[in-house]
């Protein structure tokens, strides 16, 4: 069994209805997956499909995604929305008092 050391990507489980069984997941690797009985046995079967991939992409000099959790982001992206759609929220944000940034944020945080 191979040591895993992989533990900063982003690992989930979810319930496969078609497939009557979990499913290992990581979405810095979105093509792998694993299935399972348990969801632990999930978790640690993609867990390690993704370190022999790592191992495999070392070997072959192919770049390793960074995990999403070491990634700095900068707080900021554009949304392109219809114009109708832009007015109402800068009409709500008016009536609220706040800015159309803050209004969205809080959305968005939800």
């Amino acid at each position: 069994m191979k040591t895993i050391q992989n533990d900063h990507y982003s690992y989930r489980v979810i319930w496969s209805e078609e497939d009557k069984e979990y499913v290992g997941l990581c979405a810095e690797f979105p093509s792998l997956s694993w299935l399972a009985k348990s969801p632990e046995d999930a978790l640690h079967g993609i867990r390690e499909v993704v370190a022999g991939v790592i191992e495999d992409m070392k070997k072959n000099r192919e770049t390793i995604p960074a995990p999403v959790a070491s990634k700095r982001y900068s707080g900021k992206f554009i949304v392109r929305v219809p114009p109708e759609v832009h007015r109402m929220l800068a009409l709500e944000a008016t009536e609220a008092g706040v800015s159309l940034n803050r209004l969205a944020s809080a959305r968005l945080s939800r």
